[in-house]
């Protein structure tokens, strides 16, 4: 079975090319640059009503990173209207070894101590690259979404690339862009990538970020963005709705 390199793996996502595959136990991948490309501007998130108010509400404990693992393995289930996934074994294991090298990033969704739904994805300089969302509970991808586009705000990013338009994805925020559009934005997003023959084809460089050139994806953790004192700590939910009505 076909194992990714990460390094290789980066250097792709730093061109706009990305790896999947046919099915779970697909032993190869192949790498994809769509022509169309999704996106969700950091200011254009559609908060509605009702999810203001779920997510106000703490209807569900959210987190960053605690259990990557177990957030991509539910990525990967089959599902009644999706029995095949993307997500192949050489797909999981690459991005576990990118999480532990601190590039891949998840948001997970509990309720009564089970996870129930959440996303991952991959932060390269200022640019975010999301990759799957899961919804075992109702509106659980939605608030994972939310609290994401509200973190990557504080961070300091600049993209957050959602691959392929769905209408999920279209009613809350996202919009599709042409390809030379998608690759002014990345190369805008991750100028401070030193490569050397970085691409899905060749043998990625080294890749390395200047602390100004890159989100902080812990950023929101540690208070930056609150608006008082007291608002420093483990973010809420209503901190997080008002991070999302504010646009720069």
């Amino acid at each position: 079975m076909e194992r990714l390199d990460p390094k290789l793996v980066l250097g792709a996502y730093a061109v706009g090319v990305f790896p999947m595959a046919d099915h779970r136990q697909a032993e190869t991948v192949y790498w994809v640059e769509p022509k169309r490309r999704a996106i969700l501007p950091l200011n254009g998130f559609h908060l509605s009503r009702s999810l203001r108010k779920t997510i106000a509400a703490d209807r569900f404990e959210v987190t960053a990173d605690r259990d990557f693992r177990q957030l991509i393995r539910l990525c990967a289930e089959a599902e009644p209207d999706r029995p095949e996934t993307w997500i192949s074994e050489p797909i999981e294991t690459v991005f576990l070894d990118l999480h532990a090298q601190g590039h891949a990033h998840s948001i997970e969704c509990w309720q009564d101590g089970a996870l129930v739904g959440g996303l991952y994805g991959l932060a390269l300089g200022r640019a975010f690259f999301g990759e799957s969302m899961v919804s075992r509970a109702r509106d659980a991808s939605k608030v994972a979404l939310a609290w994401l586009v509200a973190r990557l705000k504080v961070g300091g990013f600049t993209l957050l690339d959602c691959q392929f338009q769905t209408d999920h994805l279209a009613s809350l925020g996202a919009i599709e862009i042409s390809r030379t559009t998608y690759l002014g934005l990345l190369a805008s997003a991750v100028g401070g990538v030193v490569s050397a023959g970085a691409g899905a084809g060749a043998g990625a460089g080294a890749l390395s970020f200047p602390s100004e050139a890159s989100g902080d994806f812990s950023a929101l953790d540690r208070g930056a963005g609150a608006a008082t004192d007291t608002d420093s700590g483990p973010p809420s939910g209503k901190r997080i709705a008002q991070l999302l009505t504010v646009t720069s």
